[in-house]
Protein backbone atom coordinates (compact mmCIF):
# COMPACT_ATOMS: atom_id res chain seq x y z
CA UNK A 1 0.00 0.00 0.00
CA UNK A 2 1.12 3.48 -0.69
CA UNK A 3 1.02 6.14 2.01
CA UNK A 4 2.58 9.60 2.00
CA UNK A 5 5.03 10.87 4.65
CA UNK A 6 5.75 14.18 6.16
CA UNK A 7 9.19 14.20 8.50
CA UNK A 8 9.86 17.23 10.49
CA UNK A 9 12.07 19.37 12.52
CA UNK A 10 15.41 17.31 12.58
CA UNK A 11 14.17 14.10 11.15
CA UNK A 12 14.10 15.97 8.27
CA UNK A 13 17.97 14.19 7.63
CA UNK A 14 16.33 10.59 7.06
CA UNK A 15 15.26 11.93 3.95
CA UNK A 16 17.74 13.43 2.29
CA UNK A 17 17.32 15.86 -0.60
CA UNK A 18 13.65 16.86 0.98
CA UNK A 19 13.09 19.53 3.02
CA UNK A 20 11.18 18.83 6.20
CA UNK A 21 7.21 18.66 6.71
CA UNK A 22 7.47 17.95 2.47
CA UNK A 23 5.32 15.02 1.73
CA UNK A 24 6.93 12.11 0.13
CA UNK A 25 5.53 8.46 -0.57
CA UNK A 26 6.85 5.62 0.54
CA UNK A 27 5.15 1.50 -0.25
CA UNK A 28 4.34 -0.67 2.85
CA UNK A 29 2.93 -3.89 3.51
CA UNK A 30 -0.73 -4.02 4.11
CA UNK A 31 -1.19 -3.93 7.75
CA UNK A 32 1.77 -2.43 8.48
CA UNK A 33 1.85 0.55 11.53
CA UNK A 34 2.83 3.70 12.35
CA UNK A 35 6.24 1.80 14.05
CA UNK A 36 6.73 -0.60 11.35
CA UNK A 37 6.86 2.76 9.23
CA UNK A 38 9.46 4.12 11.64
CA UNK A 39 11.58 1.34 11.51
CA UNK A 40 11.70 1.65 7.53
CA UNK A 41 12.68 4.97 7.73
CA UNK A 42 15.60 4.21 10.40
CA UNK A 43 14.09 6.59 12.86
CA UNK A 44 14.90 6.38 16.17
CA UNK A 45 11.97 5.23 17.88
CA UNK A 46 12.73 6.74 21.46
CA UNK A 47 13.37 10.57 19.49
CA UNK A 48 9.85 10.16 17.87
CA UNK A 49 7.32 12.56 19.76
CA UNK A 50 4.14 13.03 17.84
CA UNK A 51 2.81 10.81 15.01
CA UNK A 52 0.08 12.21 12.87
CA UNK A 53 -2.31 10.44 10.72
CA UNK A 54 -4.51 12.20 8.81
CA UNK A 55 -4.65 15.23 11.15
CA UNK A 56 -5.34 13.17 13.76
CA UNK A 57 -2.76 12.28 16.79
CA UNK A 58 -2.04 8.34 17.24
CA UNK A 59 -0.52 5.93 18.80
CA UNK A 60 2.71 3.39 17.51
CA UNK A 61 -0.05 0.53 17.08
CA UNK A 62 -2.01 2.19 14.83
CA UNK A 63 -2.70 0.39 11.76
CA UNK A 64 -1.77 2.28 8.67
CA UNK A 65 -4.22 2.42 4.99
CA UNK A 66 -3.37 2.44 1.69
CA UNK A 67 -3.65 6.76 1.05
CA UNK A 68 -3.09 7.48 4.61
CA UNK A 69 -0.92 10.78 5.43
CA UNK A 70 1.80 10.55 8.37
CA UNK A 71 3.61 13.33 9.99
CA UNK A 72 6.24 12.31 12.39
CA UNK A 73 7.82 14.46 14.76
CA UNK A 74 10.50 14.48 17.55
CA UNK A 75 11.04 16.54 20.15
CA UNK A 76 11.09 20.35 19.61
CA UNK A 77 12.53 22.53 22.01
CA UNK A 78 11.87 26.57 22.62
CA UNK A 79 10.14 28.76 24.20
CA UNK A 80 9.95 32.47 25.48
CA UNK A 81 13.51 34.17 26.54
CA UNK A 82 13.41 35.80 29.88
Amino acid sequence: MKIQVKLFASFGRYRPGALPGMPFELELPEGATLRDLIHQLGLPVEEVKVCFVNGRVEELDYTLSEGDEAGIFPPIGGGCLP
